[in-house]
């Protein structure tokens, strides 16, 4: 993993880009950075069906309103709020906002509030480049997505 002295020498050096930060040394942590939360979100609603097809393309739309290393916070976590159900790890290339899967574990009610510090990103160093990064050319499914992005696994060959 990135110290936080690496987080921000990489930072400097424009050789890693998180946007927006507003304040560096509030959000860095020894070996990450915190993120907050967007205004913007997906709810998962109650089906009016007994199952979701994963090869429907319409189908995810439906169902869901949401707000990828990506960590939960400790603080959030005691919450019984998760931050991500699968999807904790940005491949390396990958460019866009990050969609958070949250989920609460609890019997109670918990108020989320746009801004908050809601996740931290972890970071590490790879053994070698990788031969083919996450974009355009491996025909990436959520390269460069704005918002929140609902499930496209109606796009996997299968």
């Amino acid at each position: 993993m990135l110290s936080d002295r690496d987080i921000r020498r990489r930072l400097d050096e424009d050789e890693l880009v998180i946007e927006p930060i507003e304040d560096l040394d509030t959000q860095l942590q020894p070996v990450s950075v915190d993120v907050r939360l967007g205004h913007t979100f997906v709810v998962y609603q109650l089906p009016h069906v007994s199952y979701i097809d994963t090869r429907d393309d319409n189908t995810s739309a439906e169902y869901t309103r949401t707000v990828e290393r990506v960590e939960g916070r400790s603080s959030i976590g005691r919450l019984a709020v998760v931050v991500h159900a699968t999807a904790g790890f940005l491949d390396p290339g990958f460019e866009g906002n990050i969609t958070l899967e949250l989920s609460n574990l609890g019997r109670v009610g918990v108020k989320l509030c746009p801004g908050m510090w809601i996740s931290q990103l972890v970071f590490q160093e790879m053994t070698s480049a990788a031969e083919r990064s996450y974009g355009p050319e491996r025909e990436s499914k959520y390269i460069r997505q704005e918002g929140p992005v609902t499930s496209r696994i109606d796009e996997d060959e299968n």
